[in-house]
């Protein structure tokens, strides 16, 4: 086993961010230790009448079992619906946990459900604006389902965008009990992501058809399962792997298949011995600063979401973890680039595990003395517990050593020779603010521009603009008001096409917003998340249409090139926001905008210690 010590510039890092959570890290701990239980099973402290109500839908054997002061009750939280292809596998999740909950010693309830919004469904229309305050309702219905304190562990069974990260905040804030979270898997790959790419393409210059995009999308999103390009929705998988809160390589297993249900069984039952023998650690104790910058650093060497700029940052808040976007920067610039998956890449993560997956990341990185191994896992201590896969052997599962070789060096390379010695994350910075880019999909030579802004209020302004012909010169696209407490921060997806054909066309474009673009952003230069953000007073608001540009990804600059007596004297431009505030239920979420965060705090809409 390799023993290399901890790259000197990680371990300064690490440091910092221990020594500037000391205040916040210690009272988390000292709130959660204080709702144990001593020794004694949760629902214990309950009376009788209480315990009567939680009793009551049982079937009698359960009842029975449940009676027995040493027999530990788990509870599930589902994100299951029927409508997002990667939570339909869940449906049959709860009758697997339950079965192997009994056999374990133990009896297990759906404790609540969570909502599950698809940004893919909402992409550009109104509900996309409910998208980030999802994240808050669903840890908000996580607590719910938990406050019953009926439960001595816990499993989460959630996979997209905003869903695993509101399940961690959630859970957290029960984070005295054990959890694992379950995830459902990747659906099997369609057609290859280029080939997709190219037909929306095609379809935003007007030379295909609303038949011909819709054909190629449907044979892209296909079945049950997670969406295969490394997104929001995978990044989280990856990031649950880094924590230790998944059993090992669990994530991109598919669904509806005998070992993605011998992996949901032994999760069930992992977590029951683990109660009752005491070798599973409570969740808030377990997670650890350093847990949360494994997650940073798997983000760095995967080339993952910079939605996660936000959600890890939350995450950690809620763990009492203070996490900032310098910290994302330092450790992008020491973590080399080890996969190549679309959006940065051809292949997709079915392609990526076949060539060695994850254990193969965490193996090269711990060898290098890139990744924490003094960690607390759900499975023992010890990040080396993920350099295993597992297999179905004769109907039992067991864990071996991933591949000493990648399957394929177009996919996924060793430490030593990586795609980029870095991690492809820049933090961005001048007089406009503060902003990340992603710049591991951006050709070198788009990586500085120079150039004229064009300021627009919203993102249907840009196509309009574009389809009348006005954007075919170099320019700064500047779209604000779209942060989130101007209208929830949706994703400009829609951007991507335009833009993407107006470099091709040989102009020199780039995106400045203070909304989101997430894991899916590609080739286009792209500052997102600025904050602070316009309606908070930010300087984009600063911003007129020929203002000049410096936007270099390179050294991280990012300026209005004007004097600096006239821009500090120039006014914010405000602009009317009320057709954000109504329809599609945008009208119930005017408190989540109002109290919200900055992007760099989290977005996190909480109010109180969150504030």
């Amino acid at each position: 086993m390799n023993t290399t010590p901890i790259h000197p510039k990680l371990a300064e890092i690490t440091e910092r961010i221990i020594e500037r959570s000391r205040p916040t890290r210690e009272k988390y701990l000292a709130k959660i230790r204080s709702a144990k239980q001593m020794g004694r099973l949760e629902r214990n402290q309950l009376g009788c009448s209480n315990l009567a109500h939680g009793y009551a839908s049982m079937p009698k054997s359960i009842k029975i079992e449940m009676l027995q002061e040493t027999v530990p009750n788990l509870g599930i939280i589902t994100a299951y619906n029927d409508m997002v292809s990667a939570h339909q596998p869940f449906k049959d999740f709860p009758d697997q946990i339950k079965d192997e909950a009994q056999k374990n010693g133990a009896t297990a309830q759906v404790a609540g459900g969570t909502p599950a919004m698809c940004d893919g469904i909402t992409q550009g229309y109104a509900g996309m604006e409910l998208s980030l305050f999802s994240r808050d309702v669903i840890a908000m219905s996580t607590a719910i389902g938990l406050s019953h304190q009926m439960f001595d562990g816990s499993l989460f069974m959630g996979v997209c965008d905003k869903i695993v990260p509101g399940l961690m905040i959630g859970a957290l804030s029960f984070g005295h009990i054990p959890g694992i979270f379950v995830p459902a898997g990747p659906m099997s790959s369609g057609i290859g992501n280029k080939e997709k790419a190219r037909t929306r393409q095609l379809f935003a210059e007007g030379k295909v058809g609303r038949d011909e995009l819709l054909k190629s999308e449907m044979g892209s999103y296909h079945s049950p399962g997670t969406c295969t390009f490394y997104g929001t929705a995978n990044s989280n998988q990856m990031m649950m792997e880094m924590m230790g809160v998944h059993l090992p390589a669990a994530a991109f297993v598919h669904p509806y298949t005998d070992l993605r249900e011998a992996l949901t069984r032994y999760a069930a039952g992992h977590l029951a011995r683990g109660i009752k023998n005491g070798t599973i650690k409570p969740l808030g104790e377990m997670l650890t600063e350093k847990s949360f910058i494994n997650a940073l650093i798997g983000l760095m060497a995967t080339g993952g979401s910079t939605n996660h700029t936000m959600h890890l940052v939350a995450m950690a808040r809620a763990a009492g973890v203070i996490l900032n976007w310098d910290d994302f920067d330092e450790i992008s610039s020491i973590i080399p680039l080890l996969i190549r998956v679309y959006p940065n890449g051809k292949a997709d993560v079915n392609h990526f595990t076949a060539a060695g997956g994850l254990p193969f990341v965490i193996r090269e990185l711990l060898d290098a003395g890139l990744l924490h191994d003094d960690v607390d896992t759900v499975v023992g201590h010890g990040m080396r517990h993920y350099t295993k896969e597992p297999f179905l052997i004769d109907g039992k599962l067991e864990w071996r050593e991933a591949p000493e070789t990648s399957g394929n060096d177009d996919i996924l390379r060793k430490a030593d020779n990586p795609f980029s010695p870095d991690g492809g994350l820049r933090l961005m910075k001048g007089n406009i603010g503060r902003g990340v880019i992603k710049v591991s999909a951006v050709r070198e030579g788009c990586r500085i521009i120079e150039a004229p802004a064009i300021v627009f209020n919203d993102q249907r302004e840009v196509l309009a603009a574009f389809e009348r012909g006005e954007l075919e010169r170099d320019f700064v696209c500047v779209v604000r008001y779209q942060g989130p407490r101007a209208n929830g921060m949706p994703e400009l997806h829609k951007l991507t096409p335009p833009l993407g054909i107006l470099q091709d066309r040989g102009f020199k474009v780039a995106l400045l917003t203070d909304g989101r673009m997430s894991g899916a952003s590609g080739k286009v230069p792209a500052s997102i998340h600025m904050t602070p953000e316009a309606l908070m007073g930010g300087n984009i608001a600063k911003i007129r249409t020929g203002d000049l540009i410096r936007f270099d990804s390179v050294s991280g600059e990012l300026n209005v090139l004007i004097d600096e007596a006239e821009w500090n004297a120039r006014e914010v431009e405000r602009i009317d926001l009320s057709a954000n505030q109504q329809g599609c239920g945008r009208e119930l979420f005017a408190g989540f905008r109002s109290m919200t965060s900055s992007a760099e705090t989290g977005a996190m809409s909480f109010g109180g210690e969150f504030a």
